[in-house]
């Protein structure tokens, strides 16, 4: 193969100019050793390399060097006897332009460091200390190392020997095989190598002070990825100097010649020398930043953080690790500090000054460079790193565990023990360690501190081929970049996010550990009635090692508060510990509870709060998905109900399965509705229309069953059933106001199909309507519907089901004006388009009389009405505490709408509708009811239905003449005003309630009865 083609296909990307480099006579002559790789090896080698034309120009040079070297030149024959040593070698002149000078500089050096024999990525940290320290002449083991000399030549020494350890360890990075699984190594050697470069700093820095400037003992806190062993390769190293006098010594004394001694740190590492610096030291982590002073005394540092320090900056304590000078003195800052640390969490808005923190940090990126920040844009490195710190700073006062200074060692203590899912751990950490090498590499090319994606072919293409993924190509390596972006900053956003964090952070340390005597003192204080009972719930949840007890220990501290906030914490925390019995050990439950944004106050909140609830929750526990997302609590669509009752009946192959399968949908929807409108997602409208649409679907599904269970048993032909069937909806169904424990109010009709007699058909419709009865009614493992069918023609003594015909013979000659009202809510549910628009038609003249009620009729409609308040209301009871009967309550509301639209929807089309609320704005509209009037009635008829609602959330009943009764219990009031969300305790809800029907029953006196509105302006 000719050498050009050789060269494209190795990755070189200016062939001409490779070809004329590799022919170099010198090179040449350097490459054809005895002992050493071939030629071809050598091509092979440098096609391994992150940019093969670096790699090839670099060993030109170093040809050049060898040659002219012969120490070197001696030092090379027995350098490239081993293959792994080229390996490196090339590594390094094709992955680093800077690292490769230092190599041509100091060829016989650098050959020695990078021999095998020499190499060591996890070199023990004293070793590197005592090799850097050693190389400017200081003793490693002196109780205060000095170096020989301060002058350049020391400096000069110092950062070469730092140079050539850091030649050592990116040889090893360049050439693994798997450098996210090397990277916490790296990055720790990196530390390890930067705290060594300030000890020998340091010991410089003393040798220019007279008498070594003992009168300080200074210590060097390394600071961010310094303190947290996981460095750059090239980064600012940031540090906080702590100083204390030698015996002796004055306090103003020693601050000067400590100030002195950092000074000359400072300089040794980045100051002017012969050789390049490494890195800038950054104290602007120190208290008052830039603007305090370089050193400060440990009293000092400590009165700070105790009186003036911000939430960061407990937050930047995290990673401090003493890394030089006088380790005892920094052991004891840490000592002092660290504890500080672990208490920030308990400041005011510590939750959200850290994620206020971040998103500045986010806002001061150039949105020129928003897209290409692998540190500090949207997931990027410090998503992932403020999401571990939050937690730690969080949870890390209660569990010494999760206090890791090292992110991916905290990231797994994390994870361990419970407080991150397994999965998602495991996904940031492989994220995050991708991240980091795209970084280093991108840093090691001209060893400067950037944080950027390039955006050049070529660069991109050496950026791939530098982390292992030379067969993606530049593409592929942007997209795995954009696929790990997005999922970090998902991840960042569940975690970061957390409701719990900042109820977590809130509590003492004692209530964050849930130690028993601060519990039980919590317990009693925030309202629970037995705390010593709740104990032993909480006993039991987190009790054990396992993962699970572990969460519930999370998760319960923030859950009891949430419990308290609700009607009943007791009730509420027995409902969570059955729960979590029954679902503890799936892994999703626990999960959902810890990383949901509103799981777990969701939960609290209706276990709390309804009996309804939590019985449906103990019946369905999988139902706790939805607290996870409001879109889930919406009620579903007539299209997503029917489509389930497709799907039940084509799967069902008997009654009685079918039937309890639809039975099991409407228990769901109701506990589905239930929740949205205990947690204000839905409001008590929605949920009662809610309600009736899934009372539909109940009714749509039965009478198929029925249809298909009747046509086998009387063996009808294959051609079609006799009759035309519809189930009409009446009263609160009909007007799609249906409440939890409503009955479903319907009539049945029919239409013989042609060909069949009168008798036949009947005899089918019958035992349809009795079969749709009995299927939602007769009790079994689902809750029962009752069909009530009172609000038919003749009511009780009326035949089940009537023919169309009949209907319309009854309604021409009989039809009596309760029954006419009753059809104002009329609404078919079943049937053929033709049949309920023929019954429609039918009714339209009763209900809608084109010339209003003659006064006979308006004065038996009063008659009727007033009947109904002597008769149905309960003996012993106040009317005013009837929800439904009493003063101003449902029924006043509805008759007094209903009146107007027998009288006007004639001349009115907009009355023409069978809810109330409804008809009630179409009259305002109409000019019939004044605006505030109809408030006055919408606002008791809103709250009535509510109370309703809530008497069966909150005591877990749906029958029962008590769920129409405004308690009397100053419990069952403060319960239901908790459960309806009423913004007051229980007798502000009764006053409120009171108040508002008084109101109500002045306007139905007008409206209804025709009299003066003596109430309606009363309090």
């Amino acid at each position: 193969m000719k050498l050009s083609s050789r060269m494209i296909r190795l990755g070189f990307d200016d062939v001409r100019r490779a070809e004329t480099l590799w022919q170099d006579s010198t090179l040449q002559d350097l490459l054809a050793l005895d002992g050493g790789p071939t030629a071809a090896e050598w091509l092979d080698a440098l096609g391994d390399a992150a940019s093969p034309d670096d790699a090839l120009l670099a060993l030109v040079r170093m040809a050049e060097a060898v040659t002219d070297h012969p120490a070197a030149n001696a030092q090379w024959h027995r350098f490239v006897a081993d293959p792994e040593n080229v390996a490196r070698l090339i590594a390094v002149f094709g992955g680093s332009g800077p690292l490769a000078d230092t190599v041509v500089r100091h060829p016989a050096q650098a050959l020695a460091a990078l021999s095998a024999t020499t190499l060591s990525i996890g070199a023990d940290a004293n070793e590197v200390r005592a090799e850097l320290l050693m190389g400017v002449g200081a003793d490693p083991g002196a109780e205060v190392p000095v170096a020989a000399s301060g002058d350049t030549a020391a400096i000069d020494a110092m950062r070469l020997a730092y140079r050539l350890r850091l030649m050592r360890i990116a040889a090893s990075d360049l050439t693994s095989r798997e450098p996210l699984s090397l990277l916490p190594a790296v990055a720790a050697a990196l530390a390890d190598l930067a705290a060594a470069a300030l000890e020998a700093a340091l010991a410089i820095s003393r040798a220019a002070q007279p008498g070594g400037g003992l009168e300080a003992r200074i210590a060097v806190i390394g600071m961010g990825k310094t303190g947290g062993r996981e460095l750059n390769y090239v980064s600012d190293v940031d540090v906080i100097y702590v100083v204390e006098p030698a015996a002796g010594v004055e306090e103003a004394d020693a601050l000067a010649v400590g100030t002195k001694l950092a000074s000359g740190l400072a300089h040794a590492c980045s100051g002017t020398a012969g050789e390049p610096p490494l890195w800038p030291v950054d104290a602007a982590l120190r208290p008052e930043g830039k603007q305090g002073p370089l050193v400060r005394t440990l009293a000092s540092h400590v009165a700070y953080y105790e009186r003036w320090a911000k939430t960061w900056e407990f937050q930047a304590l995290l990673k401090a690790r003493p890394v030089a000078g006088d380790m005892a003195l920094g052991q004891a800052y840490r000592d002092e500090l660290q504890p500080m640390v672990w208490q920030a969490a308990g400041r005011d808005n510590f939750v959200e000054d850290a994620r206020a923190m971040r998103r500045r940090v986010e806002d001061h990126v150039p949105a020129q460079e928003a897209d290409r920040q692998i540190k500090l844009g949207k997931g990027g490195l410090r998503d992932v790193e403020f999401s571990v710190q939050l937690l730690q700073l969080v949870h890390g006062r209660a569990d010494e565990s999760i206090r890791s200074a090292n992110t991916l060692t905290a990231l797994a203590a994390l994870s361990a023990a419970g407080y991150v899912g397994r999965a998602d751990a495991s996904q940031l950490a492989v994220c995050y360690r991708f991240l980091r090498v795209l970084e280093h590499r991108i840093q090691l090319s001209k060893l400067r501190r950037t944080h950027l994606m390039p955006t050049s072919e070529s660069d991109l293409r050496r950026l791939a081929r530098a982390t292992g993924m030379r067969l993606d190509g530049s593409e592929g390596l942007l997209q795995r970049w954009r696929a790990t972006r997005r999922e970090v900053r998902a991840l960042h956003k569940e975690v970061f996010y957390r409701p719990l964090l900042p109820a977590v952070a809130q509590l003492s340390t004692d209530e964050a550990a849930l130690s028993p005597q601060a519990a039980r003192e919590r317990l009693g204080a925030i309202g629970y009635r037995d705390p010593a009972g709740a104990m032993r719930h909480i006993d039991a949840l987190t009790e054990g090692l396992s993962r699970r007890a572990s969460i519930q220990r999370q998760l319960l501290p923030v859950m009891l508060g949430w419990f308290a906030e609700g009607a009943d914490p007791d009730r509420g925390l027995l409902a969570f510990r059955k729960l979590s019995d029954e679902l503890g050990s799936a892994h999703w439950y626990l999960k959902l509870l810890r990383d949901s944004p509103s799981a777990a106050v969701y939960l609290a909140k209706v276990l709390s709060n309804s009996q309804y609830m939590a019985d449906q929750l103990a019946r369905s526990p999988e139902s706790v998905h939805w607290l996870a997302d409001n879109e889930s609590l919406q009620p579903l669509s007539w299209e997503r109900l029917t489509g389930e009752v497709d799907a039940v009946l084509t799967r069902a192959d008997a009654e009685e399965a079918a039937i309890n399968s639809l039975r099991a949908i409407r228990r769901r929807e109701l506990g589905r509705t239930a929740a949205g409108e205990l947690l204000g997602i839905i409001s008590e409208s929605e949920a009662q229309a809610a309600i009736a649409r899934a009372t539909d679907m109940a009714l749509v599904g039965a009478q198929r069953i029925a249809q298909f269970s009747v046509f086998g048993e009387k063996s009808l032909p294959a051609d079609g059933a006799p009759v035309d069937f519809m189930i009409v909806a009446m009263g609160r169904l009909g007007g799609m106001e249906m409440g939890y424990g409503s009955d479903a109010d319907v009539m049945f009709v029919y239409r013989a199909r042609p060909g069949v007699g009168d008798a036949e058909a009947n005899d089918y419709a019958k035992a349809i309507a009795q079969r749709v009865g009995t299927l939602l009614g007769k009790h079994g493992t689902e809750p029962t519907l009752e069909v009530d069918v009172d609000l038919r023609p003749e009511g009780r003594n009326g035949p089940l089901v009537r023919s169309f015909a009949s209907y319309r013979e009854y309604y021409d000659r009989w039809a009596e004006v309760w029954e006419r009202q009753a059809l104002l809510r009329a609404r078919p549910v079943t049937g053929s388009v033709e049949l309920q628009g023929d019954f429609l038609d039918l009714i339209a003249p009763l209900r809608y009389p084109a010339d209003g009620l003659d006064i006979s009729h308006v004065r038996e409609i009063r008659r009727i009405k007033a009947r109904v308040e002597a008769e149905r209301l309960p003996r012993g009871v106040s009317p005013q505490r009837h929800l439904k009967l009493g003063p101003g309550a449902i029924v006043d509301v509805e008759w007094t709408v209903q009146l107007l639209q027998l009288q006007h929807a004639g001349e009115h089309p907009a009355l023409r509708t069978t809810g109330s609320l409804a008809a009630l704005d179409a009259a305002v509209r109409a000019g019939l009811v004044d605006p505030e009037d109809a408030d006055r009635l919408r606002d008791a008829w809103l709250l009535a239905s509510q109370l309703r609602a809530g008497l069966v959330l909150w005591s877990g009943r749906t029958t029962g003449q008590k769920l129409d009764l405004l308690p009397t219990d100053r419990r069952d009031l403060t319960g239901l005003a908790q459960t309806v969300g009423f913004a007051g305790n229980g007798n502000e809800l009764e006053e409120h309630y009171l108040r508002l029907a008084r109101r109500a029953r002045g306007v139905v006196n007008g409206l209804f009865y025709g009299v003066g509105d003596d109430n309606s302006g009363s309090e």
